[in-house]
């Protein structure tokens, strides 16, 4: 299928997938959240205490593809899973919810809010007005190993396995009994699948942004980092949820959405490239086993995620006809470039709100072009770069404060990070400044790549190399030798733990 899309249309789309995108600030707050409920479970009185709780966010905050409410009054919905170290010999589903619901219970009062719900699977939590968040709490218990022998029993692959947990489900026949089969679970694995489906392009992105901060890319939060698959997926769900607004029961549910625009995702480059993927690419996907469709869960291939299309016909129709609406609406969407257009055309099929602030936002900055990335790319992903040997212990800032360029016969001067290219053979003075208290030791590491680099033995450099500190200057001399994108930056170390790094400063030659 091919899908025609003009610059205008790629730049407008993103811009959309922007505003679609959850605030940084939530995502911040859903941590601050999931972490407070990790620790009360944990606390010294908590009678989950001895079953060593671990909590962790499932759903489309961990896989990084929330979206913002359509109206302002709906609420964000934090998926956790309280995962327990308890045996099925010694609980059943319905003990180990209890056990769950009486601290939630606790937790709630404790902290002023309403009591807790139950549902089929999961406790709510509900914040006070204006917070705008549900909080839906799994219980569950490891389950790797059986889940592994009911694979492998099956010749079926257990890539994904080492993370499966069983669950609770009160419409489980076997609810209120000891036993072993529980459902099951795999939001982990999950989770990685669909990382390894988008891991080079999220590489080449962090790296990007990495590069245009100035930073470490450890230092750059996963959230703020969207591939297209990621901004593919929070689009086709706006899309979904205007298109089912008067008939919420039949929407396509998100995990097949996510499932088969990952599986139809190739890697494309930008958002519009990767609308057209998936679209065309969504419904070869689907399965019929036995004159039963299946969208196989792909970390568990005993999963159908289309298993309620058996029971619930209407809702595979929904899909079937959602998905050739949305390849109609983004082919037509694709071949324009006039802006009041692409609002027009778009505002009935992703809300009038987002189809404007998108066509009035400015645009992305170039940091997402092909040259930046692959330069990135080339720096911070260099396989030759040695991590740093030391535990991070944030403990002060060191910055690099000067860069200084001479060469003989001209005039000194500074240059700056990702400046314009330098000349070889010119000599480069670094100057930096730290907070951290004396005494400590500083390191500097310089990254050189490029084939002229490449060409000479120990030219590609990436470890460590011990500094001076003279008179309270931290200073470093290099030398322009090879052309290419290369980067040093200090580290200071205090006791034998890293307590402070400058980032990555970016010095081209020609």
């Amino acid at each position: 299928m091919t899908f025609a899309t003009t610059a205008a249309s790629a730049a407008y789309l993103e811009r959309v997938a922007t505003e679609l995108d959850v605030p940084p600030g939530r995502y911040e707050e859903a941590t601050r959240r999931y972490k407070s409920v990790g620790e009360w479970l944990g606390r010294e009185e908590s009678t989950l205490k001895d079953l060593s709780p671990e909590v962790y966010v499932q759903g489309s905050f961990r896989l990084g593809t929330p979206i913002r409410p359509v109206n302002e009054d709906e609420h964000y919905d934090l998926d956790l899973v309280c995962e327990l170290d308890a045996s099925k010999s010694n609980v059943t589903q319905q003990e180990l919810k209890r056990l769950l619901g009486r601290e939630m219970q606790l937790y709630a009062k404790h902290h002023g809010m309403k009591d807790v719900t139950e549902s089929r699977r999961c406790w709510t939590l509900d914040y006070a007005e204006g917070a705008q968040f549900h909080l839906d709490a799994l219980p569950a218990i490891p389950d790797a190993g059986r889940k592994r022998a009911q694979l492998e029993a099956r010749s079926l692959s257990t890539t994904w396995v080492e993370t499966a947990i069983a669950i609770t489900d009160v419409d489980h026949p076997l609810y209120e009994v000891h036993c072993d089969d529980w459902p099951h679970s795999n939001p982990k694995g999950y989770t990685n699948w669909f990382r390894s489906r988008m891991k080079e392009a999220f590489e080449r992105q962090r790296a990007a942004m990495a590069l245009e901060a100035k930073a470490n890319v450890e230092d750059v939060p996963s959230y703020r980092v969207k591939t297209p698959l990621q901004q593919a997926v929070q689009i086709l769900k706006r899309h979904r949820d205007i298109r089912f607004a008067k008939d919420p029961d039949n929407k396509p549910i998100s995990i097949i959405i996510t499932t088969l625009a990952g599986l139809s995702y190739g890697g494309e480059s930008n958002v519009a490239y990767a609308l057209q993927a998936i679209l065309a690419g969504m419904d070869s996907h689907i399965e019929t086993r036995g004159g039963v469709t299946w969208i196989p869960n792909p970390t568990d291939p005993e999963e159908n995620f289309a298993d309620r299309w058996a029971t619930h016909p209407q809702r595979k129709q929904g899909f079937f006809e959602w998905l050739k609406v949305a390849r109609d609406d983004f082919l037509r969407i694709g071949t324009l470039a006039n802006r009041e257009l692409l609002v027009e055309q778009a505002a009935p099929v992703i809300g009038d709100r987002v189809a404007r602030a998108a066509s009035s936002a400015p645009s992305r900055p170039a940091r997402t072009s092909a040259s930046l990335f692959q330069r990135a790319a080339l720096v911070f992903l260099a396989t030759h770069k040695k991590p740093a040997p030391w535990q991070h212990v944030r403990g002060g800032t060191v910055t690099i404060v000067e860069a200084i360029v001479s060469r003989s016969g001209f005039r000194t001067r500074r240059f700056y990070h990702d400046g314009t290219p330098l000349t070889k053979g010119a000599s480069l003075l670094f100057k930096a400044v730290t907070d951290v208290p004396w005494p400590y030791d500083v390191y500097w590491q310089v990254v050189n790549t490029g084939p002229e680099a490449a060409a000479v033995r120990g030219g590609l450099r990436g470890g460590f190399d011990a500094g001076n500190v003279d008179r309270g200057s931290i200073m470093r001399q290099e030398s322009t030798s090879y052309s290419g994108t290369h980067t040093i930056e200090c580290f200071i170390v205090k006791n034998g733990y890293l307590v402070a790094r400058s980032g990555a400063f970016v010095v081209n030659i020609a």
